[in-house]
């Protein structure tokens, strides 16, 4: 277990030796993954023959104090993102936090809301856990428990630091985070999708794509992708604003493509997402809602299903209903079910 976490401190390092981060190239991406929505950033050169390999750089502490609109509060780059006690902007926005929530538990239980966001909205590296049904919440907190729950790409990092975490969680603890997460009502749209041919150029840094500033910024196809990023990079990136959103690019014609198969099922490739998922997709007693979600977190889901990565009670009932889908109709769906309204579910 303390194995794992000291994985997952490393993942927060912006640098690294070379030959960990090659080790994490090491297997190349399985045919007809979508590997956008899994973000693992492009392998780095390999050092010439005989060349010294260039020594790590440690990250320098940085001491500006932070601030962001609407709150008196201030933090420092450090203190918002401390694992156990990260910045929260906003408190007025969210119910009291329990301390699991809040601060996490040393060693071995980060704070939810370190990933999360206190308010539950998520990141496109993670998922969105406001407004989920508290039972089902319940059920896959303790599929990555049971070893139920992993990502079909093994190098998403934060996949295994989720294990790790939850196998560390009393019952107690998350009780408290899916009641406490289950009581926000998901009623804010945080994802603007957009139908485009042309995207502008990301690189890709912890599972997210960031948008390519200054002399190497540009655009390029989007081909068959959904390309998600935050609509500010220094409010996602370093601020870690809660309020602020995500741009979904999704290829032109998806959004109805996708309708057509959440609906009616394409003709038996799928089942109709609104028979178990709700008529609006908001979710249906211990079946969690999907609109309004990000479109990478529902693809990956989707793929982890179909390779049998995620299992248990739920996915085991989701896996003959995506058995089919093609990864152009993984993409299509999405698209649909990131652009649809939400309407403030809540929890139980």
């Amino acid at each position: 277990m303390r194995r794992f976490h000291r994985l997952g401190i490393l993942a927060l390092i912006p640098f690294v030796a070379v030959a960990v981060v090659s080790a994490q190239y090491a297997q190349p991406t399985p045919a007809g993954q979508p590997a956008w929505a899994y973000a693992i950033p492009i392998p780095p050169a390999t050092p010439a023959p005989g060349a010294a390999a260039p020594a790590p750089t440690p990250a320098a502490a940085d001491p500006t104090i932070r601030s962001l609109p609407g709150t008196d509060r201030t933090f420092t780059r450090a203190q918002i993102s401390d694992a156990f006690g990260p910045a929260d902007w906003y408190p007025n926005d969210h119910p009291p936090m329990p301390d699991i929530v809040a601060k996490g538990r040393r060693p071995d239980v980060r704070a939810c809301a370190l990933c999360h966001m206190p308010n539950g909205k998520g990141r496109p590296e993670n998922a969105s856990v406001s407004g989920l049904p508290v039972s089902y919440f319940i059920q896959q907190m303790h599929d990555f428990k049971n070893d139920l729950r992993k990502s079909a790409e093994p190098r998403k990092g934060n996949t295994n630091i989720m294990i790790a975490i939850a196998k560390a969680m009393t019952e107690e603890e998350i009780k408290q985070a899916a009641e406490y997460f289950g009581a926000i009502k998901w009623e804010n749209r945080y994802i603007r999708v957009v139908e485009a041919n042309t995207v502008p150029r990301t690189r890709v840094q912890g599972g997210v794509h960031l948008v390519v500033e200054g002399a190497q910024a540009g655009t390029e196809p989007i081909g068959q992708r959904i390309i998600e990023s935050p609509e500010h990079t220094e409010h996602f990136e370093i601020l870690r604003d809660p309020r602020d959103g995500f741009v979904a690019y999704v290829p032109v014609g998806s959004i109805k493509k996708g309708e057509a198969l959440v609906r009616t099922g394409g003709n038996g490739r799928t089942t109709a997402c609104g028979v178990c998922h709700g008529a609006d997709l908001q979710g249906l007693g211990p079946v969690p809602p999907i609109a309004g979600r990000s479109p990478s977190y529902i693809v990956r889901q989707m793929y982890d299903m179909q390779q049998g990565a995620r299992r248990g009670v739920w996915a085991d009932l989701m896996k003959p209903v995506v058995q089919k889908l093609t990864s152009e109709d993984l993409v299509n769906i999405a698209a649909y079910t990131a652009s649809r309204p939400v309407s403030g579910n809540g929890a139980n």
